[in-house]
């Protein structure tokens, strides 16, 4: 029940706010789903106010997600949607909504197929577009009325006035209403069940990320995770899949690819959130669907193209040419939709796998698009062949003529709906008395099909968990050979002591499975926070290169598998190289309690615990004079800088900015990575010790640290 403030205006639930006015309801912002919200009180608005700041690129969220309300006022209710912003802001939301409404101006997909245009199944995409768009341009559905030189806007009998200090008024007759022009976000997700232990990730699995569309309030918009070889691929996440994931106890280094299918608002939301997570990430899409996200992407967030595409690691679908992921071999194909969408299908070992993505899959409208000369000989043939027979099916259903009907996969043989996973469709459109399964939302619901186990399955698991530890990252293959014949796994239950303090260090550990936590750092729990760690994080490595006592007890805080190497297999694992010398470095950082330092920091507080751990592999602790300027004004600077303790200010021409304290940046994350000036001038305003990171060091960190990075740009 959405209630209204004594300020005159309705605090929507997933954030942003709602006024009633003569002309209709008037929103202002529009963060992802919040026409869930207003659906579900029948108070979905004509008019959309724009917020100032309609991208919140820390956390990945537009706050000015307008295609489905745009889609749900024009199909259902035959009107234009209105939208109230600057000029600037007009054009940005242009680019936006035209590679959602009409998608891309410019097709050629003959790169994209193995043969080129004479592909089997080869489409006329221009012609598939424009026969399910029912609108010509977006003037048929949207119009915008831009904030004249006074900040005003009049529409109808209602004035819109756009504050010195940001916020906004809303006039209308006597009533007069300020609304902030800032707009927050509220993560709203149905959580399910909380795993007590961590998940495992299967050799096979599927879990719903959620099984509906964008205009059901009832549930989660559809998307899932395939498990394949222990890793998992987001196809599609819908928006906070990786908070939710994070919620449900789902380790995110378990999950390093994204297949994005399209760019609708409801497919690619979530996609740039989990760019934003932790590691790079590697997204599969073909070149045409990528170039409609980036161009997206890159107007909402003014983020240019090149930078963007830095954020991740791109792998182009060429459709003819198997690509495998995560030991699975994928085969993918354009869909049938109004925008560019493609479908898959996999194969490991004995078990087969399709995917509909959003598509129109019913013989007879196919028939009449043929015969209409929309679809080509071999594009009709083609669709008209669909895998039935593949042993898992995951198809979606929804409103025609965008989506198949659900009542056509109800008429499909016994046999085959059994094999049937219903995707983008509310419960209450599901037809009884079928053998269909409407995917089910939640982790505790992930789907295991039957699958006989490869060759050499153990090997590849530890080959799996090296591969992820950073510090053995580029090692060569011998060193591959020797890791397989030193190291052991052990298992420990909930509560089990694996390290106790003060005793000699005698392995290596890498968890495999499980967290654990660390007490007794520094020997003072109220100075040292408890630190924790999880699945590919390792630890005992200080005790063993230092050659001194355990410096804190370790207690396993879930179950726990963990491999372990014996001290002296570790050090001889670790001769020549550059570990040793790096691994000694990092002990000494963590006597000066670095850990703590990040955890309190404003800038730094929200990095995970691995992510904490590559910091300060590059940190170095220093100490400078009152007085001394660490970065000059319109100068070069190789190196940027953490406080532990002191303060630092900031002038920009002589003129102070601001002052920064214990855990604050000092730098410009942009101006160093691209070896730039500094725009600001940077001076120690006391005695003080910091940590100092070298600039290429730095750049190799935030390349690895996407998330990171874009968070830092927000600093100054």
């Amino acid at each position: 029940m959405l209630k209204e403030q004594t300020r005159g205006y309705i605090e929507l639930p997933r954030g942003g706010y709602l006024v009633e006015t003569s002309e209709g309801f008037f929103q202002i912002g529009s963060p992802p789903e919040t026409i869930k919200d207003t659906m579900a009180e029948k108070k979905t608005p004509l008019v959309f106010i724009l917020p100032n700041k309609f991208f919140h690129v820390e956390k990945g969220i537009s706050t000015a997600e307008l295609e489905f309300p745009i889609y749900f006022n024009f199909f259902l209710r035959q009107k234009k949607t209105t939208i109230i912003c600057t000029a600037e802001q007009k054009d940005q939301l242009i680019t936006v909504l035209k590679e959602s409404l009409m998608g891309p101006e410019e097709i050629n997909l003959e790169s994209e197929y193995l043969d080129g245009a004479e592909s089997f199944g080869f489409p006329d995409m221009k012609a598939e577009m424009a026969y399910f768009r029912g609108y010509k341009g977006l003037d048929d559905v949207v119009e915008f009325q831009v904030f004249d030189r006074d900040n005003m806007v009049n529409l109808g009998k209602v004035l819109v006035r756009k504050l010195p200090s940001g916020d906004f008024r809303i006039t209308d007759g006597t009533k007069e209403t300020e609304i902030p022009g800032e707009v927050g976000f509220n993560i709203k997700y149905e959580i399910g069940h909380r795993l007590k232990e961590p998940f495992q990730a299967p050799l096979l699995g599927i879990t719903c990320l959620g099984p509906s569309h964008g205009f059901d309030p009832e549930d989660n918009t559809s998307g899932f995770i395939i498990w394949l070889n222990h890793q998992g691929i987001m196809v599609d996440p819908p928006v906070n899949s990786t908070e939710w994931l994070r919620m449900s106890n789902v380790n995110p280094k378990l999950i390093n690819h994204v297949i994005l299918t399209h760019c609708h608002a409801d497919h690619d939301a979530g996609t740039f959130q989990k760019i934003l997570e932790e590691t790079k990430i590697t997204i599969h899409a073909t070149a045409t669907v990528m170039e409609s996200f980036i161009r997206k992407y890159s107007a909402l967030t003014k983020i240019p193209r090149r930078e963007l595409l830095e954020l991740f690691h791109f792998q182009p679908i060429i459709i003819g040419r198997p690509l495998m992921i995560n030991g699975g071999e994928f085969n993918f194909h354009y869909a049938l939709h109004s925008i560019p969408s493609v479908g898959f299908e996999f194969f490991f070992q004995d078990q087969s796998f399709v995917y509909t993505s959003d598509h129109l899959n019913e013989p007879d409208v196919h028939d009449k698009m043929y015969e209409k000369g929309v679809l080509p000989e071999s594009r009709w043939k083609f669709l008209k062949e669909f895998p039935w027979d593949r042993r898992i099916i995951y198809h979606e259903a929804g409103i025609p003529p965008l989506h198949t009907r659900v009542s056509y996969l109800a008429s499909l043989p016994p046999e085959i709906q059994e094999k049937i996973t219903v995707y983008h469709i509310a419960r209450t459109d599901m037809p009884p008395g079928t053998k269909l399964k409407l995917a089910r939302f939640g982790i505790e619901n992930t789907v295991y099909p039957e699958i006989t186990p490869p060759k050499h399955m153990e090997a590849y698991n530890l080959l799996d968990i090296l591969s992820q530890i950073d510090i053995f990252s580029g090692f060569p293959i011998e060193k591959a050979k020797e890791f397989l014949l030193i190291v052991r796994e052990e298992k420990y239950k909930r509560g089990d002591q694996i390290i106790k303090k003060g005793t000699p260090g005698d392995k290596f550990y890498i968890i495999a499975s499980g967290n654990v936590k660390f007490e007794g750092l520094l020997g003072d729990s109220d100075i040292a926070p408890i630190k924790r760690y999880g699945q590919y994080e390792y630890f005992g490595e200080a005790s063993l290169v230092l050659d001194l006592p355990r410096a804190a007890d370790v207690f396993a805080e879930t179950d726990v598998v963990a491999l372990t190497i014996e001290k002296n297999k570790f050090l001889q694992f670790i001769r020549n190289t550059d570990l040793r010398q790096n691994l000694i470095r990092l002990n000494s950082i963590r006597d000066s309690n670095s850990w703590k330092t990040l955890l309190d920091s404003r800038h730094f507080k929200g990095l995970t615990s691995h992510q904490v751990t590559q910091l300060e592999m590059i940190m170095r602790l220093s100490k400078v004079n009152k007085g001394s300027v660490l970065i000059a004004e319109k100068a070069f600077y190789h190196e940027a800088y953490i406080i532990r303790h002191g303060k630092v200010s900031v002038y920009q021409h002589g003129k102070k900015l601001a002052e920064l304290t214990d855990g604050d940046f000092v730098g410009e994350i942009y101006a160093i990575s691209k070896k730039l000036v500094s725009n600001y001038t940077f001076q120690a305003e006391s005695e003080m010790e910091l940590f100092s990171i070298s600039q290429n060091e730095l750049i190799q960190y935030i390349k690895r640290n996407p998330g990171v990075y874009m968070r830092m740009n927000t600093v100054y």
